[in-house]
C-alpha cells in the first residue's frame, strides 16, 4: 500500500513547528471477535434443529365425528397428563362425513401407536355414573391416548371413539360373558357387585346369535375375580326391590349408583366353591333377581302339572309353589288345555318341585320325591290357587292337605306328574261366597219390598199434604206463641218475688232460731229432769194408791153392804 500525498497548507497560515504523522496498519478479518456471535448462533440453531429432528415423531391421522373442542396448533395429545403430540391440521374427510385431525407425535409416543390404541376427545361429560373433563373448561379440550393391549401392529391412522372406554387397559382383572333375554336397566359402566362391594364394571354388550339373547361383557377386577367359579350365579341388581312380608315393608337396593345406572351382582354358593376359578370370557346366565338365580341353582327338579277348572287370574310364571306355607318350587307356565274326559276347557299350570326343599319328609317306605308325593296325595294332598299378596293380587299354587277330600291318585302325563286339584281357597272360596250371597239376595222379595215402600211413601205424602195437618200445625204455632207470652208474663211477675226471696229466707231463719229457743225453754222447765215433772210423777203414784183403795172399798161393799150401817168388824180375815 503506498503513502497518501502530502497536503500543502494555505499560504496565509503559518506551518506548525511539528506535526505528527498517523500510520495505518492493515488487519485480517479473522482477527476480529465480532464474528464469533453469528458462529455461536449458527451452532445453537443447528443443535436445536438436530434435537427437533431427533425428537420428532410420526405424523398420524385420527378421524372423529366432529372437531368439537379441538384447535390446530393449540390442542395436544396426552397420556397420563404427559404431552405426546400437537394437533397441526383439522380438515373434513373426502366424503364430508368425518373430521380428519393430523397430529405430529413425539418420538417417545411411537411405541404406543398400535392398531389397538384408542383416542378420544376429553371434554366435560357425564359418563358411566361420573363427571369427567371439568378441567377442560379453562384449558380447552385435548385428545387422550390409551395404549392398546400388547402385542399390536404399528399404525398411523386411527378412528377415534366418541366416549372414553370404561376400562383402562392397565387395570388387571378378568372379563366374563353374561347371557340374558333382556338387558333391562343395565348400561355402559354399570357396577358389578360382590357381597355389596363394587368389584367391576359392565364394558358393553352385543346381540347374540339369532338375536334371541343379549351378551353382556362384565369385567371383575383383581383380586375379586378369583371368587368367580364356574358354578357362580349372576343376577340383575338394577333398581330397588320393595317387599311386603312378615317383617313389614322392606326396601332393598345395592347402591344409589345401581339405582341410576343399573348393576350386576354375583355370588358363589358354598357347594360350588371347590370348583375351579372361571377363565376369561366364561359364559354365565344372567337371572332377573337373586331368588331366580338361587332357584336355578337347584340341580334336580320334578316337573308337575295341575289342571284347574276355575279361574287362574293373577297366576303368572315364576309364581311360588308352597307346601304348608313354605316355598318348595316355582310355576313355569300357565296355559289353557282341553279336558276330553270332562269335555271342558281347564287351566293347566306347569310347575317344578325342588326335592331338597322337602327332603326332610321321611315317610314310611318311601325314599324318592315321587313316592313321597304319591303318599301325600293318597292322604289328601291337593293343589289349589291361593292369594300370596292381597295388596298386588298375585296368586300362587298352594299344596294343601284335605283329609276328607275324595280319593285320588298321582299319575303321569308323559314326563309330568299330575297333581289332583281342589277348588277351595283363594278366589274359588271368594267366588263361592259371592255366589251364596247372590243366591240369598235372589230370594229376597224386592218387588214386594218396593211396593210396600211405595205405599209407605204415598201415605206419608198424603199425610204431609193434608189440609187438617197444616191447620193443626198453624194452631200449634199459635199455641206456642201464647205459651211464650205467658212465660214472659210469668217471668215479669215472678221477678219481684225473686227479689224478696233473700228477705223471706232471712225471716224464716229468724223464726227457726226462735222456735229452737222456745223448745229449749220448754225442755228446761217441763223436761224429764224438771221439778214439775217430778211432782207429776209423785201425784200419779198417789192417785194410783187412791184408786187401789177405792177398788178395795168397792169390793168390800159389794160383799158386805151392811158395813155401811154396822161399820167394820175386827173379826179377822174374811
Amino acid at each position: 500500500m503506498s503513502d497518501p500525498p502530502a497536503i500543502d497548507p494555505p499560504p496565509n497560515e503559518a506551518r506548525p513547528a511539528s506535526h505528527p504523522v498517523a500510520s495505518v496498519h492493515a488487519h485480517r478479518w479473522y482477527h476480529s471477535w465480532i464474528w464469533a456471535i453469528p458462529m455461536v448462533t449458527l451452532l445453537i440453531g443447528g443443535w436445536l434443529a438436530w434435537d427437533t429432528l431427533v425428537r420428532r415423531g410420526p405424523l398420524i391421522t385420527i378421524s372423529f365425528q366432529s372437531a368439537e373442542g379441538l384447535q390446530a396448533g393449540q390442542s395436544h395429545v396426552r397420556h397420563k397428563d404427559v404431552d405426546m403430540g400437537l394437533v397441526q391440521r383439522i380438515a373434513l374427510s373426502k366424503d364430508l362425513q368425518r373430521v380428519m385431525v393430523s397430529i405430529r407425535m413425539e418420538r417417545a409416543a411411537e411405541p404406543l401407536l398400535t392398531d389397538t390404541s384408542k383416542f378420544w376427545v376429553v371434554k366435560p361429560r357425564f359418563f358411566a355414573g361420573s363427571i369427567s373433563g371439568l378441567e377442560t373448561l379453562l384449558s380447552g379440550g385435548y385428545i387422550e391416548l390409551l395404549p392398546g393391549v400388547p402385542p399390536g401392529a404399528p399404525a398411523h391412522e386411527f378412528k377415534g371413539i366418541e366416549d372414553p372406554p370404561v376400562l383402562q387397559s392397565d387395570e388387571t382383572g378378568t372379563p366374563f360373558l353374561l347371557h340374558a333375554p333382556r338387558i333391562g336397566s343395565i348400561s355402559l359402566g354399570s357396577p358389578v357387585f360382590y357381597r355389596d362391594l363394587e368389584v367391576g364394571e359392565v364394558l358393553g354388550w352385543d346381540i347374540a346369535d339369532m338375536a334371541d339373547s343379549i351378551t353382556i361383557h362384565a369385567f371383575v377386577r383383581a383380586p375379586f375375580d378369583r371368587y368367580v367359579h364356574d358354578g357362580s350365579l349372576f343376577w340383575n341388581a338394577s333398581g330397588a326391590s320393595l317387599q311386603l312380608g312378615p317383617k313389614g315393608v322392606q326396601l332393598q337396593l345395592e347402591s344409589l349408583r345401581a339405582l341410576v345406572l343399573g348393576g350386576v351382582a354375583f355370588d358363589t354358593l358354598p357347594d360350588v366353591r371347590g370348583t375351579p376359578v372361571s377363565a376369561a370370557n366364561h359364559n354365565f346366565a344372567l337371572y332377573t333377581d337373586r331368588d331366580a338365580a338361587e332357584h336355578a341353582s337347584v340341580a334336580a327338579h320334578i316337573e308337575c302339572v295341575a289342571y284347574f277348572a276355575g279361574s287362574a287370574a293373577g297366576l303368572a310364571p315364576e309364581a311360588t309353589v308352597t307346601l304348608g306355607g313354605l316355598p318348595i318350587g316355582e310355576v313355569n307356565s300357565v296355559f289353557l288345555s282341553y279336558d276330553k274326559a270332562a269335555d271342558r276347557v281347564v287351566v293347566a299350570v306347569k310347575f317344578d318341585v325342588e326335592p331338597q326343599r322337602i327332603s326332610q319328609l321321611q315317610l314310611p317306605g318311601e325314599t324318592d320325591l315321587a313316592g313321597t308325593l304319591r303318599v301325600l296325595v293318597h292322604r289328601g294332598l291337593r293343589a289349589s290357587i291361593g292369594t300370596s299378596s292381597l295388596l298386588t293380587g298375585q296368586q300362587e299354587v298352594a299344596l294343601v292337605m284335605q283329609p276328607d277330600a275324595p280319593a285320588a291318585e298321582l299319575h303321569m302325563d308323559g314326563k309330568l306328574l299330575v297333581v289332583p286339584t281342589t277348588e277351595t281357597g283363594g278366589l274359588a272360596d271368594l267366588a263361592k261366597s259371592a255366589s251364596a250371597i247372590l243366591a240369598k239376595l235372589d230370594h229376597l222379595p224386592f218387588e214386594q219390598i218396593g211396593q210396600n215402600l211405595n205405599e209407605t211413601l204415598s201415605g206419608a205424602n198424603k199425610l204431609l199434604n193434608n189440609q187438617q195437618l197444616s191447620q193443626a200445625i198453624a194452631t200449634l204455632q199459635s199455641t206456642l206463641a201464647d205459651v211464650q207470652a205467658l212465660v214472659r208474663q210469668t217471668d215479669a211477675g215472678v221477678e219481684p218475688l225473686l227479689k224478696k226471696l233473700p228477705e223471706l229466707s232471712q225471716g224464716l231463719d229468724d223464726a227457726v232460731r226462735r222456735a229452737n229457743r222456745l223448745l229449749g225453754s220448754l225442755d228446761t222447765g217441763y223436761g224429764s229432769n224438771s221439778g214439775v215433772n217430778r211432782d207429776l210423777d209423785h201425784l200419779m203414784l198417789q192417785l194410783t194408791d187412791t184408786a187401789r183403795s177405792v177398788r178395795v172399798l168397792a169390793d168390800l161393799l159389794s160383799r158386805h153392804p151392811e158395813a155401811l150401817i154396822r161399820g167394820r168388824t175386827d173379826q179377822g180375815p174374811e
